[in-house]
């Protein structure tokens, strides 16, 4: 039986509204370098990217990987390694309740950051490990929505139990009330290591040394697509650019819109440079 028997999310997706990839700002604070010294146990799952499948590099965490991932692990413990900014708040939700479910001890250590749909992710651990120098961000679920007025109106109203249901897992980790897990979401919160334990969202410090991955690559090019997004540059513009400078992205599509002002490809090609 697993430790801690966290309340489950029951969730549909809405038709109106959709979670497309993490807020940028998010994405500047996120040290994607991080890793555990002991990834190499066989029952040692790593989410150290964007929650959902990456639309350019076709990377990603996906629900579908951590069922699979959760099918190879034979042991009696499973250790989840967590280093993500957010992202998909359903895949975040789906990779949440296949943690929940499993009747295995699992241990959840944050190594660097775990925000938004990463945050409700670490709330599956029968025990939360932070690092010292560790983050835990919760908010309101961060969505784009399109329509009139009515429409949008709808989105909000529709929203409301998934920020609901978010609240009742904090809660139910820290051991507060359900009001007071909303008002860290509406305020956007951020608890260090120290913050997270005293909060209740994490059980204790980590125990095991991170390190930082010497590779740069893929680090690089989503600080430019974190760059360009502020800079309202369209997805499918900012698809494009990214497979011409990298010399043809993994996973993008052929029949993307192309980048019609050579400005935006001499930036990227400029902030590539400057970030290797």
């Amino acid at each position: 039986m697993t430790i801690r028997n966290a309340p489950k999310i029951n969730l549909s997706h809405p038709p109106k509204v959709q979670a497309y990839e993490p807020d940028p700002a998010l994405m500047e604070k996120w040290n994607a370098g991080l890793r555990a010294e002991d990834t190499d146990r066989a029952n040692v799952i790593s989410i150290l990217d964007v929650i959902g499948e990456d639309w350019w590099t076709g990377g990603g965490v996906t629900s579908k990987r951590i069922a699979g991932a959760l099918r190879a692990i034979k042991g009696d413990e499973i250790i989840v390694d967590i280093n993500s900014p957010g992202g998909d708040f359903f895949e975040g939700v789906a990779i949440y309740n296949l943690l929940r479910q499993d009747s295995r001890k699992v241990t959840v250590r944050i190594l660097g950051l775990a925000a938004s749909a990463a945050s409700v992710i670490a709330m599956a651990g029968d025990e939360v490990q932070i690092g010292k120098a560790g983050f835990m961000m919760v908010h309101n679920a961060w969505v784009v929505a399109v329509g009139n007025r009515h429409d949008l109106a709808d989105a909000a109203r529709t929203m409301e139990p998934f920020d609901e249901a978010m609240a009742d897992v904090y809660a139910d980790k820290a051991g507060v009330e359900r009001a007071k897990a909303a008002s860290w979401m509406d305020d956007e919160t951020w608890f260090n290591g120290s913050q997270a334990v005293e909060a209740g969202l994490a059980d204790s410090f980590l125990s095991a040394d991170v390190t930082e991955d010497e590779s740069k690559g893929t680090s690089a090019l989503r600080r430019i697509d974190t760059l360009l997004a502020k800079q309202n540059v369209s997805r499918s513009e900012r698809r494009a650019l990214l497979a011409e400078v990298a010399g043809g992205t993994p996973g993008a599509a052929a029949n993307v819109t192309p980048c019609a002002d050579d400005e935006w490809a001499g930036l990227a090609r400029s902030l590539m440079e400057t970030l290797k």
